[in-house]
């Protein structure tokens, strides 16, 4: 915990420093390292502080000691793994791949992620190997940009997936953040992708309560939000598949310092939960927290036990 502390304030006194530079460059080749004194880092949000509960139980059931360290800003926290300041953190393999290009190449590189996921992860880790990070295994559970519909308004118009909506020829608002109308993977795509006539971006956010319930009363007829979103149902709401794949392969990875945690326990270790994890299980786990509130870390050990993972 005493490490864990004292990377809180070092984080604090960085706060506008871009990170370690890629000086370690020759020393990747060495031999993955097997650190027992780990701090797994978290983003913040309900499914990453899940995430890393669940790492954290899992590699201290396999004799690791760990703490948890939360750094809600990736520009801070992907460079606290790059030095071995934090060893662990959950993260999503197109999202990764896009933001260590668009370090190593410029903000202008062509996207390295996809929703081909072998691609995606093949792109990651030809990035993330120079800067001293192992990517480990993705399984089922992807958190990636969806969409949805009422329920009434799927019947009506035998709409499951988004090619539907296109062939069907109506015209939609789209209740999402303001930055969708730009986006490549949000109204443009929907567009040029589906052919879905998208009249208007109403700004309400991404899956927010507002913006779930513009599409609710009909206000707008869609609204972006996430594959993990378990709140639809009180909403009356329903995923229309993205049956062409216009979403990048945004699965979730752990990815860890190279030289303190690329060694095979804390791969076999984290692989137990790949191996069950699923993108409905993570709907689930988020909506125990931020519907029902309960404490994450109750969630995190009630699956883990559930599933068979953990002895205790």
């Amino acid at each position: 915990m005493r490490r864990a502390a004292a990377l809180a304030a070092l984080l604090l006194l960085t706060g506008c420093a871009t990170g370690p530079s890629l000086e370690n460059r020759g020393a990747v080749t060495a031999s993955p390292g097997d650190s027992k004194s780990l701090v797994i880092g978290t983003a913040g949000f309900t499914e990453s502080d899940l995430l890393a509960r669940m790492y954290a139980l899992l590699l201290d059931q396999a004799g690791y000691r760990t703490s948890l360290l939360t750094v809600a800003n990736r520009e801070l926290y992907e460079p606290a793994l790059e030095s071995g300041q934090i060893d662990v953190v959950p993260e999503y393999a197109a999202t990764f791949a896009d933001w260590l290009n668009a370090k190593e190449n410029g903000a202008d590189a062509p996207p390295a992620g996809s929703p081909d996921l072998d691609a995606t992860l093949r792109a990651l880790r030809r990035l993330a190997l120079p800067r001293g990070l192992a990517v480990l295994d993705a399984g089922r559970a992807v958190d990636q940009n969806a969409f949805a519909v009422t329920a009434a308004y799927a019947r009506e118009h035998r709409l499951k997936t988004l090619s539907d909506l296109g062939a069907s020829g109506l015209k939609v608002r789209l209740a999402a953040g303001d930055e969708c109308v730009q986006r490549p993977y949000c109204a443009p795509g929907l567009r040029k992708t589906y052919g879905i006539d998208v009249t208007a971006v109403d700004p309400k956010g991404v899956g927010t309560t507002q913006a779930k319930r513009a599409v609710q009363n009909g206000t707008d007829q869609l609204v972006l939000t996430t594959t993990t979103d378990a709140t639809l149902d009180s909403f009356g709401l329903v995923l229309l598949a993205d049956d062409k794949r216009l979403q990048n392969a945004d699965y979730v990875v752990p990815v860890v310092n190279r030289a303190r945690a690329g060694g095979p326990g804390v791969a076999k270790a984290l692989g137990k939960l790949t191996a069950v994890l699923t993108t409905a299980d993570l709907a689930s786990l988020d909506q125990q927290v931020d519907s029902w509130r309960r404490l994450p870390e109750d969630v995190a050990r009630a699956y883990l036990r559930d599933k068979g993972l953990l002895s205790e």
